[in-house]
């Protein structure tokens, strides 16, 4: 697989359109989208594709992962998943880097009759909202995946929700930007510059880049950076790190043991279980409201362990690869937050919690709408960063 040339530290002596601060997958594909319009872009992170991106499973599942008084939400998760067969051939087009995208469903199962219970109110509520989902009983879903456990007693197939290899995508991204001539900074922003009550750059160590709009995009680390001097105290939504603990394992020869994504739950614990085409076959993941903690604990690996050895026992065999905590970015309403703020100059585009991979097509295309000429796709709109009321245009 080709690799990205090193990023290099820059000092931009003329002033770029845009300046993304955020190198994750949503800044990079924002980035990529920007300088597709002809703007001069700036990226800065220092080390871009390295964190919750770097860390996340890939799984495009907006109907097995959909949430109850999360609609909205669903509406936006099902249109990026739409988007993402096209947006990944012509990145790996730009690039010349495969993104390992696959299409090859997803399967929820249920262990116990509590569980399964569960999964099947989930299923109603799919179909309520017209999804494609079809219940499977025990049988049915080993025909689908012969190695889960036959302790399993049904499950749901969603044959549209598939998966993507973060590891490949951000990769792809840096050299899809760089190749329509986005600069990269290899550093951490300090503090917003304000002037006037307009933001009109950042604080890189203590370097000075200024833009005509500056994109925060920096997961969850954008909260530290919206109290500058000059903004109102509580002005912008929160965006607060949960926890997530994941695992790599990998097989060790032979036919894959998994077709595709599996989730389940194993006596009320969720786990879920990605296979890669090379063998990989990535676990997760803990939802821990911890704040700013890599910790990777004992106890997650085990439970981990113990919830993926309940679905597929197959896995006890595997190679352990290794074991990554990361911080997902979370809104107050643990929706995106995406578009302009109340700050003259500076948009966001933030808080995607455990939906940013599924997301980036569609947030990469709606901020370079807005950026490009000023106005929000209303497909974009129900996600303003104002919706929260504290902030005022």
């Amino acid at each position: 697989m080709p690799t990205s040339s090193p990023l290099p530290d820059l000092n931009r002596a003329e002033s770029p359109d845009a300046l993304v601060i955020g190198g994750g997958v949503i800044g990079l594909a924002v980035a990529w989208r920007l300088a597709q319009r002809d703007l001069a872009v700036t990226v800065v992170d220092p080390a871009p594709g390295r964190g919750a991106s770097w860390a996340a499973a890939g799984m495009l599942a907006p109907v097995t992962e959909v949430h109850y008084e999360e609609e909205a939400l669903l509406g936006l998760n099902l249109e990026s998943a739409r988007r993402w067969a096209a947006f990944a051939a012509e990145l790996e087009e730009a690039s010349g880097i495969p993104v390992g995208y696959r299409a090859c469903g997803t399967l929820a199962v249920a262990v116990d009759a509590g569980d399964h219970a569960w999964l099947g109110d989930l299923h109603r509520f799919q179909l309520e909202l017209g999804l494609k989902a079809e219940r499977l009983t025990s049988q049915e879903c080993r025909r689908v995946e012969p190695a889960l456990s036959p302790r399993i007693r049904g499950g749901v197939l969603v044959e549209g929700d598939h998966q993507v290899d973060p590891r490949r995508l951000s990769p792809a991204l840096i050299e899809a930007a760089r190749g329509v001539g986005v600069e990269f900074v290899a550093g951490r922003v300090e503090s917003l510059i304000m002037e006037a009550g307009a933001c009109v750059g950042a604080m890189v160590g203590t370097e000075t880049l200024r833009a005509e709009v500056v994109v925060l995009a920096a997961g969850a680390w954008s909260s530290a950076l919206t109290d500058p001097p000059g903004i109102s105290p509580g002005l912008f939504p929160p965006i607060r790190p949960v926890k997530g603990q994941i695992l790599r394992l990998r097989q060790r020869g032979g036919a894959p043991v998994l077709n595709g994504n599996v989730r389940g739950l194993v006596e009320g614990s969720s786990v879920y279980l990605v296979p890669r085409a090379d063998g990989e076959v990535v676990v997760g993941a803990t939802m821990e409201e911890q704040g700013f903690d890599h910790t990777v604990t004992a106890g997650a690996v085990m439970n981990l362990l113990r919830d993926a050895y309940g679905l597929v026992p197959e896995v006890a065999e595997f190679e352990f690869a290794e074991a990554t905590a990361s911080l997902r970015p979370c809104s107050p309403d643990n929706a995106p937050v995406i578009g302009a703020t109340g700050v003259s100059g500076l948009v966001m585009a933030g808080g995607h919690h455990r939906n940013g991979i599924l997301l980036t097509p569609v947030t990469a295309d709606l901020m370079a709408e807005l950026i490009a000429t000023g106005s929000m796709p209303p497909l974009g709109q129900p996600f303003d960063p104002v919706r929260f009321g504290a902030m005022i245009r």
